[in-house]
This record gives structure tokens, C-alpha cells and sequence, in this order.
């Protein structure tokens, strides 16, 4: 059950455009399909870190088609509470791919994204591939663009980096605790709450507000 949550269209994988809409903090962007290659509107380090902000909103694009499907999976082998992570950690990667939409427009790009669903296995090895997938992000691309962006000193994309980072960071945590305790994961429910400005995830109904970007608790999306 989602009690608040922007509808989603799944794409296609070998649509060749994109009619979703990715939900940034306070506006929708659209975004278009590609398969040939990237040409960057900006030079220098600029066009390095535009290029980045594509290759980020890629993943945040193709993570929130994979954990839609890897929450049908849970559901059907009964892990009721890893298919609610799984939908909650979607729709914060849509939140991510919003944000790194506005500033690659913001930019005079073009959010391009190609959807590659992986092969949907059980849930214990989809937990495996979530959190090696978050941890790379959290450890090694989100550092590195953060690193290029100051360098280029664009200031919007070291904000949008940071707060994907953050975010993946304790999505990595509680794939992990659901992969070390799967079957205390089966059947109920538990609410996710998640802050529709930098996707932060958590399960702390007693939460004030966003440690990461101060966003009333109030303002979160429950998701379950």
C-alpha cells in the first residue's frame, strides 16, 4: 500500500523516448531516450560535470525502474517489507533523477536516459545487487563527481551529488539489514518515510525532520 506517491510510468527498454516524468523539489522534467552518444552543450570542466549529471541521471533512472520490479519480486515470494523498501527507494530515486534533471537543464542539456531492466532474480540476490549498487554510488561515483564539481565550482551539482550520496548511503543500510534478517522481512508491513526533496529513507516515525536538508517530517511521503 502507498499512502502518498507520485504515479510512475515504467519505460520501456528499448523505447526510443521517454514520457515519464521525474518529480524534482518543486517541478516536473522530461526526459528523453538515447542510445547514441552524449554531446555536451558546455566546454571545459563544465561539460565534465554535465556529463556526469547524465551519467547520474542514467542510474537514478534505470534504479527506480529495478526496484519497481525487484518490489513485485518480494511480494510474490511474501518479503511484504523488502517489496515496501523497494517501492520507497524507488520513488527516491526518482526524487534523485529530478533534481539531476533540473540542473542538467539548468545547464542547457537534455536529461537522456536508456533503461536496461537486469535479469529479476530472488529476492535474497536482488538484496545482493541493491546494496552493491548503492555502496559503489555512496563510495566511489557520487565522491568522484562531487570532487569534479567542485573543481568546475558548479555549486548546483555539488548540491544534487551530495544529496544522492546521502541518500544511498542509507539505502545501502537497510538493504543490508534486510539481507542479514530476510525472514523477519516476510509478511506485514513497515512504513517507509521518504523526503521529497533529497529522497532520505528512513523508518523513524519520531523523525522531525530531514537530517539532510531540514524538510519537516510532515512533508514526507509514507510509503509502504
Amino acid at each position: 500500500m502507498i499512502m502518498k506517491l507520485n504515479k510512475l510510468v515504467l519505460i520501456p527498454v528499448l523505447a526510443l523516448s521517454i514520457a515519464a516524468i521525474f518529480a524534482g523539489c518543486s517541478s516536473k522534467e522530461n526526459v528523453t531516450a538515447t542510445t547514441g552518444a552524449y554531446s555536451s552543450p558546455v566546454e571545459g570542466n563544465g561539460a565534465k560535470t554535465l556529463e556526469n549529471l547524465q551519467t547520474a541521471f542514467n542510474g537514478e533512472t534505470n534504479a527506480n525502474a529495478k526496484y519497481l520490479e525487484y518490489a513485485k519480486k518480494a511480494d510474490a515470494e511474501g518479503y511484504t517489507k523488502v517489496a515496501g523498501l523497494y517501492r520507497a527507494a524507488a520513488r527516491a530515486e526518482e526524487i534523485h533523477a529530478g533534481n539531476h534533471a533540473a540542473v542538467i537543464k539548468k545547464m542547457g542539456g537534455t536529461p537522456k536516459a536508456e533503461v536496461k531492466l537486469p535479469e529479476i532474480k530472488t529476492t535474497k540476490e536482488n538484496l545482493e545487487d541493491s546494496v552493491k549498487g548503492e555502496t559503489y554510488e555512496r563510495d566511489t561515483m557520487y565522491p568522484e563527481f562531487l570532487l569534479e564539481a567542485r573543481t568546475a565550482g558548479n555549486k548546483d551539482a555539488l548540491r544534487t551529488f551530495n544529496l544522492a550520496k546521502t541518500a544511498e548511503g542509507e539505502h545501502a543500510k537497510l538493504y543490508a539489514e534486510a539481507l542479514a534478517n530476510l525472514e523477519n522481512w516476510k509478511g506485514g508491513t513497515t512504513t517507509f518515510y521518504v523526503c521529497p526533496t533529497c529522497g532520505y529513507t528512513t523508518t523513524n516515525a519520531d523523525l522531525k525532520k530531514c537530517p539532510v536538508d531540514f524538510v519537516a517530517k510532515e512533508k514526507f511521503e509514507a510509503i509502504s
